[in-house]
């Protein structure tokens, strides 16, 4: 295995990978710079990777209240677990939040 432990994808944790598991570490990656903190975290690696490939984690705290739905909804299409159901890289390029005239103004 190769790769962060708290960015990695859960196809990665299972040894498959492709394409879609960077989409999962993107989305890993903007749910940081928007909320300040890891989605999936753990007392130790395999904790958290246990939360990574339950794709448990949430954005309920105060931070997430000033966060646009747009970016919430993207982020919750990249952090989906199944590699077929989660948004592909163009797909998300094509999202309302990248938008500005599709998106709402919060």
């Amino acid at each position: 295995m190769v790769g962060t432990p708290y960015y990695i994808a859960p196809e990665v944790i299972m040894s498959k990978h492709g394409p879609s598991c960077d989409v999962w570490s993107i989305g890993v990656l903007l749910y940081i710079m928007l909320s300040g903190f890891l989605p999936f975290t753990g007392e130790s690696p395999n904790k958290a990777f246990a939360k990574i490939i339950k794709g448990s984690y949430k954005m309920d705290q105060t931070e997430w209240s000033y966060i646009s739905e747009e970016s919430k909804d993207l982020i919750k299409q990249m952090l989906i677990v199944d590699p077929v159901l989660r948004i592909t890289a163009n797909d998300a390029l094509n999202h309302s939040w990248f938008n500005p005239g599709e998106a709402s103004t919060d």
